[in-house]
């Protein structure tokens, strides 16, 4: 009897049938994954989402790319709403760009093919095949900005998940069309949103004419890194969507090392990973690097498992992934992570400064004078 090839247990790929599957989720594991390439990648991330879903991990979405400029936030609420994202890191231009529509300012679908000096001639901005007004929307919004941060208290440093609470609360009470925004929905769901270079967008822009005018609004990076690694350190499993790359990815991503590499206090590494990218690996990139090389890194468990990257337009396959689980998954309870983001970071806080190894580190490395000023106290 012949010796069965272990190369050969897989699934006998068929004739795709399309018939009978006309629901998304239906076409996704009847036609996609069944196939092979990226369709079968979605299928395997559609899986892994769901399997994310039952075991109740804390979901995080990192979003890079133009993606809330063609409309993106609907599928991003749809998910919050469902307690399907637990907190997102974004660049902060997704953020600003999420800000237009809920206030009626306009952004349209354009083209890719025109004439730029004519574009600009017409005061109009281009994202690709999508077009901004100069002043109906960009200065508009640049307005909504600024009115929302000035004239309060800032009493002590602020996260730039404060920073977007903030904007979300103005959002929900000032604009029109408050249930279009990301942020706006982010603050009902207490979903916090990160933003890994708050100077990077127009939204850390407008916080120039204040400062120049002696309205400084205090924003702590540092305060960013240790609310999303508690976040991290104490969720049950933890899991990532990652649409692009990009520094939103690497900002979600570091939140490992910080605990086993700089606090001695490790977790082991991300469950899950799904990123939806363009990017490839062999430029050396962030954007392209595989979770295979974030596994050398600590940032992930498993290095063959749990993880998987379909590279294909995320303005494709991220409303598929949605729609996948929004379907075939039922509703689960928020985490609303954002009331609970100072008891995390408390917790953190004292764990670090009881962490013997982590103190016997520093007491290593450093001349004795500096160990006692800082560390010796505790």
């Amino acid at each position: 009897m012949a010796k069965a090839n272990p190369y050969m247990t897989g699934k006998m790929i068929e004739p795709l049938r399309l018939e009978g599957n006309g629901q998304v989720p239906d076409f996704i594991d009847n036609v996609f994954a069944n196939s092979g390439f990226n369709a079968r990648r979605l299928g395997e991330a559609c899986e892994l989402y769901s399997r994310m879903i039952d075991e109740d991990a804390t979901v995080c979405l990192t979003l890079a790319g133009a993606m809330t400029p063609i409309g993106m936030s609907g599928p991003i609420i749809s998910m919050m709403k469902r307690g399907f994202i637990d907190f997102i890191i974004a660049t902060g231009a997704n953020l600003y760009h999420d800000l237009h529509r809920t206030f009626g300012y306009p952004v349209v679908q354009g083209g890719a093919n025109v004439d730029d000096d004519e574009l600009h001639d017409h005061g109009v901005a281009r994202i690709y095949d999508t077009f901004i007004r100069d002043d109906e929307t960009l200065t508009a919004t640049d307005l909504v900005i600024q009115d929302a941060v000035l004239g309060r208290e800032y009493p002590e440093p602020i996260s730039t998940a404060d920073l977007h609470k903030i904007l979300g609360d103005y959002v929900n009470e000032k604009a029109p069309n408050p249930e279009k925004s990301l942020l706006g929905n982010a603050t009902r769901f207490g979903v916090p949103i990160y933003t890994s270079s708050p100077g990077d967008s127009s939204i850390g822009m407008n916080l120039v004419t204040p400062q120049l005018f002696g309205n400084r609004i205090p924003i702590d990076p540092v305060k960013d890194i240790i609310e999303t690694t508690a976040i991290v350190r104490e969720a049950k499993k933890n899991g990532v969507v990652i649409v692009g790359g990009g520094s939103p990815k690497n900002f979600y991503m570091q939140t490992q090392p910080t605990l086993w590499q700089i606090l001695f206090d490790s977790r082991g590494g991300h469950d899950y990973f799904i990123q939806l990218t363009t990017d490839s690996p062999h430029w050396g990139g962030l954007s392209g690097a595989t979770p295979q090389e974030a596994k050398s890194w600590g940032k992930i468990k498993e290095a063959k498992k749990d993880n998987v990257v379909v590279y294909s337009c995320a303005s494709i396959t991220y409303p598929l992934l949605c729609q996948y689980v929004l379907m075939r998954k039922k509703p689960k309870a928020k985490k609303g992570l954002y009331g609970k983001l100072g008891g995390m970071a408390e917790r953190m806080t004292r764990d670090a400064r009881k962490n013997k190894l982590l103190l016997a580190n520093l007491k290593k490395h450093l001349s004795k004078e500096k160990f006692d000023s800082v560390y010796g106290k505790f």
